[in-house]
């Protein structure tokens, strides 16, 4: 059945760095489109990141570019997230997202928290 598991979520302090990663399985990991969400306590879930199917084109959202960087690995089905310079207003779980046509799938998420 098709998963989605993220790790690497921590608690780091203000400045910090983590690298969060995303194993997929049971679907064509690299005909999907890819994304990580967040969402904050009494926040709606919010875009952070998206990447297309081969790596080739990536988006951000404005509060995060030019700290974080997502990527993945097609031959190992993997979705990562390098973020840097981490914010308090980083803390969220995080989770990951594959999408192709109406097929949409959503990790359980991992907890990041950033302390000041």
């Amino acid at each position: 059945q098709v998963q989605l598991v993220e790790s690497g979520g921590a608690l780091v302090q203000a400045g910090g760095s983590l690298r969060l990663s995303c194993a997929a399985s049971g679907f064509t990991f690299s005909t999907y489109g890819m994304s990580w969400y967040r969402q904050a306590p009494g926040k709606e879930r919010e875009l952070v990141a998206a990447i297309s199917t081969t790596g080739g084109s990536t988006n951000y959202a404005a509060s995060v570019k030019g700290r974080f960087t997502i990527s993945r690995d097609n031959a190992k089905n993997t979705l990562y997230l390098q973020m840097n310079s981490l914010k308090s207003e980083d803390t969220a779980v995080y989770y990951c997202n594959a999408i192709r046509n109406w097929l949409d799938y959503w990790g359980q998420g991992t907890q990041v928290t950033v302390s000041s």
